[in-house]
């Protein structure tokens, strides 16, 4: 009979882990859903959050890029307007050259140059020193060499054209014939 019991029990325990086992699976069923939709909310907050950062970095782009035109405008702007005076003053310069008026044109041209000059000088440009210095090649283009009496090696001698900065940087090196030392001449 223990064995009629036994069988009896271990039916029952079998029906009751198969039960256990269709409650597991709904449960599971249910978690795995679960899960499911909470990474689906997830993936799409992150994939908004994406979105707005793409189209805050997109309008940040077209504001650095319309605000630096507008700087290089305002920037033209102003040089435009510092130079004016200086083409009223080139125009009063030619009507005096067709009066053959030599003085007035002779000051005309200094009036213009030195105008012009100084707006420049403003706006940073500043000449390279170079006559009786030593060559530098960042600051200096040598075009010739020749040997001058009494006279070391490097230095430079003449200029041909002078050479500009704009604050540091060099805009355009200074043109120059250099000394290559002492020699017959």
């Amino acid at each position: 009979m223990m064995t009629a019991d036994n069988e009896k029990q271990n039916s029952k325990r079998a029906a009751d882990a198969n039960q256990g086992d269709d409650g597991g699976d709904e449960s599971l069923a249910v978690i795995s859903r679960e899960i499911h939709d909470q990474v689906q909310r997830e993936r799409d907050e992150y994939l908004e959050s994406l979105q707005r950062l793409q189209a805050e970095f997109d309008n940040f782009r077209k504001r650095v890029v319309r605000e630096s035109e507008e700087a290089a405008h305002r920037a033209s702007t102003g040089l435009v307007e510092d130079l004016l005076p200086v083409l009223d003053n080139f125009e009063r310069a030619l009507t005096a050259a067709m009066e053959h008026d030599q003085k007035v044109l002779s000051e005309g041209v200094e009036l213009v140059y030195n105008q012009l000059l100084d707006v420049l000088n403003k706006r940073g440009l500043s000449e390279v020193e170079a006559e009786g210095a030593d060559f530098d090649p960042s600051h200096h283009e040598a075009v010739m060499c020749r040997t001058f009496p009494g006279e070391k090696e490097g230095k430079v001698m003449e200029v041909l054209e002078k050479g500009y900065r704009l604050d540091d940087k060099v805009v355009r090196p200074a043109k120059v014939i250099v000394s290559g030392g002492e020699g017959d001449g």
